[in-house]
């Protein structure tokens, strides 16, 4: 099972304003290590860094300063089927709903194991996921035509299609009620009991007061 450490690592963003061409800080000189097995809590203001300290983990985006590790691997030196191999160490929920509304929610996950490398056991990857997150039914449906709460479990099953070691979740359960957030903590809570190491950024304070996890502040 591998696990991730962040050493010093800083990330910078142009402005949106093109007359300011400063850099700004996404974050800064932020050490962080996530052991196998761990759930960790990212909470902070919005524009705190959680979106980006996530997508740092992932190897998504390359750190301006200081190093990510993967089982003490160089993220950002790995290319070709060493780069492959650390995406299917992840699976990923990013803020923005990413389905494709013209295409099922089959074809969806289809995609998302193509993607990494799964094309024999595409299919059966697929069902198993959707079980995993209580959605057995919705093969043949369309995005619009679930409810919010319903695409984001479809969005978690996504992410698991690979069974990937790590989690990383950006909101997750945001707009949803407090029945949907409560089930999908509830679900992320089994897992992780079975091994999966889980990264949640969320604004849902109380029920990070209720889970009892390690939480990390931006």
């Amino acid at each position: 099972m591998p696990e991730v450490r962040l050493e010093n690592v800083s990330k910078l963003y142009k402005s949106e304003d093109k007359r300011d061409k400063r850099k700004y800080y996404a974050v800064r000189e932020l050490s962080l290590k996530v052991e196998q097995g761990e759930f960790i809590f990212l909470i902070g203001s919005s524009g705190a860094g959680k979106s980006t300290l996530l997508k740092l983990m992932g190897g998504e985006i390359p750190p301006d300063r200081g190093t990510v590790y993967v089982n003490n691997l160089n993220v950002a030196r790995m290319v070709g089927p060493w780069r492959a191999r650390v995406a299917r160490t992840f699976g990923i929920v990013n803020q923005e709903c990413l389905l494709i509304r013209k295409r099922t929610i089959r074809d969806n996950l289809l995609l998302a194991a193509s993607a990494v490398g799964m094309r024999r056991k595409a299919q059966k990857a697929v069902t198993k996921a959707l079980g995993i997150v209580g959605m057995p039914d919705v093969e043949d449906c369309y995005p619009a035509e679930l409810s919010i709460g319903e695409c984001r479990r479809v969005e978690l099953a996504r992410a698991l299609v690979s069974s990937p070691p790590i989690l990383l979740l950006d909101e997750l359960t945001a707009n949803l009620d407090d029945d949907n957030i409560w089930d999908i903590m509830h679900l992320l809570n089994e897992l992780n009991t079975r091994g999966t190491t889980i990264v949640m950024a969320t604004h849902a304070s109380q029920y990070v007061n209720i889970m009892r996890r390690r939480v990390v502040t931006l």
